[in-house]
């Protein structure tokens, strides 16, 4: 469109910013300057700034119009609307100055609050301070002996102990996990119409825990977790990340389109993640309202083009020595039974008739679904099949031994299958890997060899090849320094200085998690769409602070609870609800609903159940009655003994049926990266608490651990352990009566259920 056509349809909007009247009325008038300006438009976003720009030269210059120079204030008007079409979150990082001694989020919250007449609140009581410091820093309640101590404590710095000694804390990796797993859209099953099981998924979940806790700086815990198989002293536990997509076993699904979209997910996530961008919308069209392209989207899935799922054998403390113990008589023991039942000859028939399926699709019906099958059910089945026997390894020739003594019946015949006693052998196998269980793995990504292009899929129709692109990031963001362009450049790129959506993005999320929204409150989303940041020079400080000090998280969060802002009371004032109803200037805390993880963790911690030891395998815990019969493929065996009761973050989070506690209380699908749950407010969550066999037993034991306590102690007794303070007289007496009508049971259930309790203040 030129831009004497322009004229015809202004006022235009760019980006949601509309047009200088100056240049509706002289600018766009002249056909010179129409002429000169050529095909530039302001139509399509990866073109808008560069158009603007070019608008902007050009008068300034004198150019245009040709009846002279503008006037300053005319040009200060089209300047201003050419940085308004640039997202201001791509500008750089500008570091305000701070008064020495002061806390800088103290100083720019209450410099703006003085500037509108609004004093902070007051600093919320100890006990108030103490619980919402425990949940917010490790997930968990102060015990009432913690809260007394705290409260004690007359040291002028009794507070900053206090969050030293829980950034300390094994727990502290814990509670920060939840949301990086929110991120990382991470799962135990696969996703697809069977969502089988990942069982070793576990293992990326604790590698995010041990770094959180040793406060692995930032760009480090980036780069592992985008290249970690790249590095020089490679991390490939931390490349689980990447292994979190969703994946099908349905028949006649196409393991190339599946590969696609995993790329599309990885692109997609990245772009959540580290730049806040919905870069996900170019995968179509270029984005409507961000400049990316669409080949800009592509260019950016290039870097994951050439990598390739491995599964590795890694094992866990423990697990080696004795796997050597008997590892060699397993052997014996595997090839004893495949020699006995005499599989060699027709194994290598199935092989090639396998192959000879994939290389002519459609020749042989029953083979296109033996081999179709087998794709879908072992993992890198193709790549296996293509190999010779003697480059297998011992996992992979078991993989597809497996599958051929338990499936082949469709490709060798059921006459062939059942003479060669194939069934039967399933079952000694079966028996056999319980008796000798093998090494554990892990999950990881890998570069392949090949280096396949990377093309532009026209209308994102996986189908549909455009154009080839080279691995590159979006040209509106800071360029990539020359040199290799692979997942390790990509990763070092997301943390460079250049960057400045990253540790803005990372601080925002960081504020999200202790304040209960960010500072921009679509932390997903930092482009044309999102809203601005409440305070932007704050925001500014604390990304260069995190930058530049070495991209220490737990410094950060130490800055941040430390201060006033972080510290005053949470109760409403009617002063604000006129002024600032949605409390965005922080004129006092933010009352925060637990997430779904920690009101059950509270549950399980003050009725004495708690199991809280750190990192290992999911568990499965009671589900209410006829939840499993409704899941698809996958029936809930309940884990047995002590470790049914621990924390919420180790719950077995299956992508088709999510644990029912988790999905009443908002915890994402896992599906796609999640930077912000949605926080709802329905009659199941009561319902939920009141009859989850969970909270049932936490009730009773709850219940048992209260009449512990002298009867004219009990009703204090329990609040100390649910709310960390003494009852009043009238709740005391509200306690005593339901007691009366329901006993301990009852009124532990209706504690479990108030407000305050699934509130951090």
């Amino acid at each position: 469109m030129r831009i004497l056509q322009i004229a015809a349809c202004l006022p235009i909007f760019v980006n949601g910013a509309e047009t200088p009247e100056i240049l509706q009325k002289r600018c766009f008038a002249c056909h010179g300057a129409a002429q000169q300006m050529g095909n530039l438009r302001l139509d399509r976003p990866d073109v808008a700034e560069r158009t603007a720009r070019r608008i902007l030269e050009m008068t300034s210059s004198g150019k245009m119009p040709p009846t002279g120079q503008l006037p300053a204030s005319e040009l200060a008007s089209i300047r201003k609307w050419v940085e308004g079409l640039r997202p201001w979150s791509f500008a750089p990082i500008v570091r305000a100055a701070v008064p020495a001694g002061r806390n800088p989020v103290d100083y720019f919250v209450q410099t703006a609050l003085a500037s509108k007449g609004i004093s902070p609140s007051p600093e919320a009581d100890r006990r108030t301070l103490v619980r919402r410091i425990y949940l917010d820093l490790t997930g968990l309640l102060p015990t009432p002996e913690e809260v007394d101590a705290f409260v004690r404590d007359s040291r002028p710095d009794a507070y900053e102990h206090l969050v030293d000694h829980l950034l300390a804390s094994p727990h502290y990796g814990e509670k920060f996990a939840r949301q990086w797993l929110d991120l990382a859209r991470y799962a135990d099953s696969e996703g697809g119409v069977q969502d089988y099981a990942r069982p070793f998924a576990w293992r990326y979940r604790d590698w995010v825990i041990q770094a959180l806790n040793n406060d692995m700086p930032f760009d480090r815990f980036t780069v592992a977790q985008i290249a970690g198989d790249l590095l020089p002293l490679p991390d490939r536990v931390a490349t689980g990340f990447q292994r979190n997509t969703i994946t099908s076993r349905e028949g006649g699904v196409e393991l190339e389109r599946i590969r696609f979209e995993q790329l599309l997910d990885r692109t997609s996530t990245v772009g959540t993640v580290w730049l806040g961008m919905t870069v996900g919308c170019a995968q179509c069209h270029d984005h409507k309202y961000d400049p990316i392209t669409q080949k800009d989207f592509y260019s950016l899935l290039a870097f994951f083009e050439n990598a390739e799922e491995q599964d590795i054998e890694v094992p866990l403390p423990g697990e080696l020595g004795v796997y050597r113990g008997y590892a060699a008589k397993f052997r014996v023991e595997r090839d004893k039974m495949l020699a006995d039942y005499k599989i060699a000859d027709t194994l290598a028939f199935w092989e090639e008739g396998a192959r000879d399926a994939m290389a002519h699709p459609g020749k042989r019906p029953n083979w296109d679904i033996s081999y179709d099958t087998y794709l879908k059910l072992v993992d890198h089945g193709q790549r296996i099949l293509l190999q010779k026997p003697a480059e297998r390894g011992a996992r992979e020739h078991d993989a597809l031994v497996d599958y051929f003594v338990k499936y082949s019946a469709g490709g060798i015949g059921k006459e062939k299958y059942e003479e060669l006693k194939l069934k039967e052998l399933t079952e000694k196998l079966k028996k056999l890997d319980e008796q000798y269980p093998r090494i554990s793995i892990l999950m990881t990504l890998a570069e392949s060899g090949a280096h396949d292009p990377t093309h532009v899929r026209i209308r994102g129709n996986w189908t549909e090849k455009g154009a080839a692109v080279e691995a590159l990031t979006p040209p509106s963001l800071p360029s990539m320094p020359p040199g290799k362009r692979d997942r390790l450049a990509l990763g070092e790129w997301l943390v460079s200085r250049e960057n400045p959506l990253t540790p803005r993005v990372t601080i925002n999320r960081l504020w999200q998690e202790l304040f209960g929204r960010g500072l921009v409150r679509t932390s997903e989303d930092f482009g044309a769409q999102g809203e601005r940041p409440t305070y932007p020079e704050l925001l500014d400080w604390l990304a260069s602070e995190f930058r530049d000090s070495g991209w220490s998280t737990k410094r950060m969060v130490r800055l941040l609870v430390t201060s006033s802002t972080y510290k005053q009371s949470s109760e409403t004032r009617k002063d604000l609800l006129a002024v600032d109803p949605q409390n965005t200037l922080l004129a006092r805390q933010a009352r925060l609903r637990l997430p779904a993880e920690l009101i059950r963790d509270a549950a399980l911690q003050v009725s004495g159940l708690l199991n809280d030891a750190v990192g290992g395998e999911s568990i499965r815990p009671p589900q209410p009655e006829g939840v499993a019969d409704l899941q698809y493929s996958m029936k809930w065996e309940e884990t047995q003994g002590r470790g049914r009761y621990r924390r919420g973050l180790y719950i077995f989070l299956q992508r088709t049926a999510t644990y029912p506690l988790l999905m009443t209380f908002d915890v994402p699908d896992r599906t796609v990266s999640c930077a912000r749950r949605e926080n709802s407010n329905t009659p199941l969550q009561p319902l939920n608490l009141m009859n989850d066999p969970v909270f049932v037993e936490a009730a009773e034991s709850l219940a048992a651990r209260i009449e512990e306590a002298p009867e004219g102690e009990r009703v204090s007794r329990a609040f100390a352990l649910c709310f960390g303070r003494t009852p009043s007289p009238r709740e005391r007496d509200a306690v005593l009566g339901h007691v009366a009508r329901r006993g301990w049971f009852g009124a532990s259930r209706a504690l479990l259920n108030a407000d305050e309790f699934l509130t951090r203040e």
